[in-house]
């Protein structure tokens, strides 16, 4: 076992009665994603020998906690959301010693390590799901996963109507061992990832293992993927509708957010308090509201989730004013922090989104107005940085970087790029990996190129150039980071006090400190609120006036 932090304490004077305390309430977590952060053997391919060695750079950046995508073993389907064996790193990451060690490195510079479980379905190359397969009709492996027999006279429909995520049936049919058509087995997403079927205990009783075996690691935590299908209802039945990925979101599924889940999650939080240091959970939880999402994080169950209502806000003040009020109002009462994001490895970098017209969603293939974009995906951070609770950055958006909206089709490698009425497929633009140096066969990322090409203008946005240089969108990012670490009237809470400001404006208060914003754009003239404690674009006061720039957020101290 790893030697473990101890858990800082924490507060702010606008924590409400029965708020719970802990370093995740207020914490600043760091995505990476393992194949593009930085490759440390040279083969093109991101690993955990190279997130080791930059870890001294998430430290000076100011995060608290590094939260790493799938390293597990896994034929990489689904860009290793296809786990083979939940507890074995995959050879293109590395080893169980170089993830140990990387814990340890980590904790040696105070920060903390989550890592990415994936419990709603396993690889098909998974032993249970191989055996499942090899023994056929009857195996008592299948009861495991959802297995069923299919529709039509000779079975040659499947079980029902559910679509994959990945587009087409969420069905496919097996053969039997003596070549004849078979049972249909379910899968949400790719048929390379078959879903687990939680009703049996065995499905239970593994994953409290695995839990186990990475607390022992010394992880601190859990990001739990898709963790609101874990449970489909009873029957499994039709939907009787079409293009359901339309509807996600939008309303309870027979196959996800069903109240059966929390049962699970309630299980695994007595795991996660029998070990010292504050270990948590994070929901991945896709819901129709923000207070279905409030019901993953009650007491006993998770600490945090993902607000993925914010994430698909526009870059607009009315609808910012009301997602962050929504949201603010549904945690409360469950004692949990409310989280904040703007970008991860399944979405359109914010740079980009906020540079295309409002509307268009969270995959955008289009580039947009890079200026504005990088002005408006400035201020949002520091809006979101402003904002009581946790937040979450998704490598490289300390740097500005865009999607690559122009990949060569056959450079892609998103799986549902290549399946029909599906996910867009171009999450591939947000994956390439970050550059670390100007120069370089891949602007530092390793010496041996990277496995998705890099513009030719990723020199000048890398870390190199824009470390130390006044104004950068990194040192943004430090000075928030730094500021939010210090300030009392940054970081955990469950309030703000929303100040009078014109149409298009945000403003508001917390204790010492106010945030002005500016979605609008043009310039508007607005009171000096105090004194400046930064801006995502200059700014200069005249008298008891300040001219807030277009798409611009000011800190102010008071």
């Amino acid at each position: 076992m790893t030697q473990h932090l101890a858990a800082p304490s924490t507060g702010t004077s606008d924590a409400a009665p029965g708020h719970r305390t802990g370093w995740w309430q207020d914490a600043v977590i760091y995505q990476v994603y393992p194949r593009s952060f930085a490759d440390g053997n040279g083969d093109g391919m991101g690993d955990l020998a190279g997130v080791r060695d930059r870890l001294p750079y998430l430290k000076n950046l100011g995060v608290d906690a590094v939260w790493l995508s799938p390293f597990y073993a896994s034929p990489q389907a689904d860009a290793g959301y296809d786990v083979s064996d939940y507890r074995a790193i995959d050879p293109m990451f590395g080893t169980l010693l170089d993830a140990d060690a990387l814990i340890r490195d980590a904790h040696d510079l105070g920060l903390r390590i989550i890592v990415d479980l994936v419990p709603n379905h396993s690889s098909d190359q998974h032993e249970w799901f191989k055996r499942a397969l090899a023994e056929g009709p009857g195996s008592a492996l299948r009861e495991r996963y959802h297995f069923r027999p299919g529709k039509g006279t000779a079975g040659e429909l499947p079980p029902n109507d559910w679509e994959s995520i990945f587009g087409g049936p969420a069905w496919t049919r097996t053969t039997d061992p003596d070549g004849t058509p078979g049972d249909w087995y379910l899968h949400l997403f790719a048929p390379e990832q078959p879903d687990f079927n939680w009703e049996h205990p065995a499905v239970a009783d593994e994953f409290r293992s695995i839990l186990r075996f990475w607390l022992d690691m010394g992880v601190d935590g859990f990001r739990v993927d898709v963790a609101h299908g874990l449970v489909k209802a009873e029957g499994l039945p039709d939907l009787g509708a079409h293009d359901q990925l339309k509807l996600l979101g939008n309303d309870v599924m027979p196959f996800f957010d069903q109240d059966g889940v929390h049962e699970i999650y309630r299980s695994w939080r007595t795991i996660l308090d029998e070990y010292p240091g504050d270990r948590i959970a994070v929901a991945e939880a896709w819901t129709p509201t923000v207070e279905r999402t409030a019901n993953y994080v009650r007491h006993d169950e998770m600490h945090q989730a993902f607000n993925f209502q914010y994430l698909s806000t526009d870059w607009d003040a009315a609808g910012l004013r009301k997602v962050i009020d929504v949201s603010l109002d549904a945690m409360r009462p469950v004692g949990a922090p409310t989280t904040w994001v703007l970008s991860n490895h399944d979405v359109t970098r914010h740079a980009t989104r906020f540079a295309n017209p409002p509307g268009l969603g969270t995959q955008i293939r289009t580039a947009g107005d890079r200026e504005m974009g990088l002005r408006r995906a400035r201020a949002a951070s520091l809006l979101m940085l402003a904002l009581p609770g946790s937040a979450y950055v998704y490598q490289g958006e300390e740097l500005g970087l865009p999607d690559v909206t122009d990949l060569p089709d056959e450079a892609r490698q998103d799986p549902s790029f290549f399946r029909a009425d599906g996910q867009d497929g171009y999450r591939d633009g947000c994956r390439v990996p970050i550059p670390w140096t100007r120069d370089g066969s891949s602007y530092g990322f390793g010496d041996g190129g990277s496995w998705l090409p890099q513009p030719d203008s990723w020199g000048e946005l890398s870390i190199e150039a824009q470390t130390g240089r006044a104004g950068s969108t990194l040192e943004l990012y430090r000075a928030a980071l730094a500021a939010r670490r210090v300030h009392p009237g940054l970081g955990a809470g469950t309030a703000v006090e929303w100040l009078d400001a014109p149409e298009g404006l945000l403003a508001f208060a917390r204790p010492g400190f106010v945030c002005t914003v500016n979605t609008t754009g043009r310039p508007v003239r607005i009171p000096v609120r105090g004194q400046v404690l930064l801006s995502s674009s200059p700014v200069a006061t005249d008298g008891a006036e300040i001219e807030l720039p277009a798409d611009t957020t000011v800190w102010w101290t008071v």
